[in-house]
């Protein structure tokens, strides 16, 4: 450490970490040594981008047309990477093209190279950093009668000024290791390569669930190119049997990826400042879901698809969601599918965006931030009623994922189960699950899966679930909740029982929410609800309560935007 610089430290190195230093970099203030703590052997690619996450078989999301700004684009990165890397992939500078999706191992290189990038960058201008590989931190410690933080690992103790947790996606072990053939998640999917001969159950159909797919396919059998330039698949022989069945709610299946008329939209849309302040005092200092839909999801419709708004201008989000549910309840799901796939197709191949999704996925991304003032009423209103379509529309399924699906169907080796929010896994102590359900008829099912894989995705841990005790245990962290704006309303859910409903001194009524409470520039509050102006909180796995939509690396470059100007006391720039 240099003397007399101030000191932070960011843990975490994977996506979130590279974000928050680019901001640093460009922010270009020598005062502060950066000190980067990572428990894998490289930055930049975390958990979804290394082989924590995926094998070679697993592709992106998201193009290089639609990333944050880093150093270079992948386009301009595949000109210098490693022969034997654009080999592995089939992937250089000759056939690439930056509307396509990429290998995720692949990309996993081009974040840590920019990494690498950002470092050289950081110490010509005198920016002092200092990087902790495979370096696990077990705590993160308040100074009694000091306003600097402790960050412990197996072998030392590092004071700091500032600390921001960025750790990635966590997904708690419960019953993995001890019952045989249940896993918690496909992570890491190296553990899937299990060439099997019986019906492997999945829970859930999100891209965690394509993730798990993509892997277990792969070791029962092997897929063709055909003149179409559709695939089909042909089970191998000793694994006559296999068969992946998907468990989903309400047997939907994602969307898939379209045409982004503005990749950077996401990133530029928004209501100001101004507006959200008028709106809370319009509304009991909350801020109202139905403002965040009429002003972030209607209103753009007005130029960019007039005989769409003229069909929803009058619609509630009750009935909008109806309106669009409608057609995925009444059709087979992979019909449905299919015809999806057409359009999203159409869509990349005239690059012609279909409106309605890409606001919705405008709208999602850009809850996040005014996610934490809404009242206890229209969060539990969001999280029933429009997350469900959410979900399943920004999924943006890649096109060699559709494929497999499609052709994995076709070939009788998947099908699709709808279930309920009551449905239950129950896992069998000498192995497997028994999967319980209701059926289309009223029926209650019960079947037994000697394999099953939690796909549910990243899920919203709770306070008590932070890695970190010492923050608990001094009270500088706290549960996040919701106030509830209507008292009587609160009233009756607590005497239903069929929530969790707190009160407190003064009478008011608060719905709690996973994880802790943040601020708008993602600082924790205390048990008193006080800010730290120290301790950030980054980590999605945590702050989902009041985040209900995490989006990637849109959500890496918006937070670490907001967490560098709160830290370094500037105005938030784009």
């Amino acid at each position: 450490m240099e003397r007399g610089k101030k000191q932070l430290a960011i843990i975490g190195g994977g996506p979130a970490g590279l974000f928050l230093y680019k901001r640093l970099v460009a922010a270009n203030d020598t005062d502060w040594e950066i000190h980067i703590y990572e428990k894998g052997s490289q930055l930049g690619a975390g958990m979804p981008y290394s082989h924590e996450g995926a094998n070679d078989e697993h592709v992106t999301n998201v193009s290089d047309n639609e990333l944050p700004g880093l150093v270079t684009s992948i386009e301009e990165w595949i000109k210098t990477a490693p022969e034997n890397l654009q080999r592995r992939f089939g992937i250089h500078a000759g056939n690439f093209n930056e509307y396509k999706v990429v290998p995720r191992l692949l990309f996993g290189s081009y974040l840590s190279a920019q990494f690498q990038l950002l470092q050289e960058k950081a110490a010509a201008q005198g920016l002092v950093t200092e990087v902790f590989l495979q370096c696990n931190v077990t705590d993160i410690a308040p100074i009694p009668g000091s306003e600097q933080l402790a960050v412990l690992t197996a072998a030392n103790r590092h004071i700091y000024d500032a600390v921001i947790v960025s750790t990635g996606h966590n997904w708690p072990i419960k019953h993995e290791g001890k019952i045989p053939g249940y896993f918690d998640s496909p992570y890491p999917p190296a553990k899937l390569q299990q060439k099997l001969a019986h019906p492997v159950a999945i829970r859930g159909a999100s891209l965690t669930a394509f993730d798990a797919l993509r892997t277990l396919s792969r070791k029962a059998g092997t897929y063709h190119r055909r003149d179409d330039g559709m695939l089909s698949y042909t089970l191998n022989p000793e694994c006559a049997g296999f068969k992946i069945v998907m468990h989903s709610l309400y047997g939907l299946l994602p969307a898939i990826r379209i045409h982004f008329d503005d990749a950077s939209l996401s990133r530029d849309a928004g209501i100001t400042e101004e507006e959200l302040q008028q709106n809370k005092e319009a509304n009991e200092g909350f801020v109202s879901l139905n403002f965040l839909f009429e002003r972030n999801f209607k209103a753009p419709f007005r130029e960019k698809d007039p005989g769409f708004y003229d069909r929803i201008r009058d619609m509630r989000i009750e009935e909008f969601v109806d309106a669009m549910m409608d057609l995925r309840e009444r059709l087979d799901p992979f019909t449905l599918f299919k015809a999806e796939y057409a359009e999203a197709e159409k869509s990349i191949r005239r690059q012609q965006p279909v409106h309605w999704k890409e606001m919705l996925s405008i709208l999602s991304f850009t809850m996040n931030y005014p996610a934490k003032h809404l009242s206890a009423e229209d969060m539990l209103r969001l999280k029933k009623v429009l997350m469900p379509l959410i979900s399943i529309v920004i999924a943006f399924v890649p096109q060699s994922s559709a494929q497999e699906l499609i052709a994995l169907h076709e070939a009788g080796v998947l099908d699709l189960i709808a279930v309920d929010r009551d449905s239950e896994v129950i896992p069998q102590e000498k192995g497997g699950v028994i999967y319980r359900h209701t059926d289309e008829s009223g029926a209650q099912q019960k079947v037994y899966y000697p394999v099953f894989v939690d796909c549910i995705g990243q899920p919203q841990l709770s306070y008590d679930q932070v890695p970190f005790p010492a923050l608990r245990n001094t009270g500088a962290i706290s549960p996040a909740r919701l106030r509830f704006r209507n008292v009587e309303k609160a009233k009756q859910l607590k005497e239903e029982g069929t929530m969790k409903i707190e009160e407190d001194s003064s009478g008011n009524y608060y719905l709690p929410v996973p994880g802790i409470t943040i601020n708008d520039h993602f600082q924790v509050l205390d048990q008193y609800g006080a800010y730290n102006p120290r301790l950030y909180m980054m980590a999605v796995p945590y702050i989902g309560g009041l985040n209900p939509d995490y989006s990637g690396l849109d959500f890496c470059e918006a937070a670490s935007q907001r967490i560098v100007a709160a830290l370094l006391k500037t105005e938030v720039v784009a």
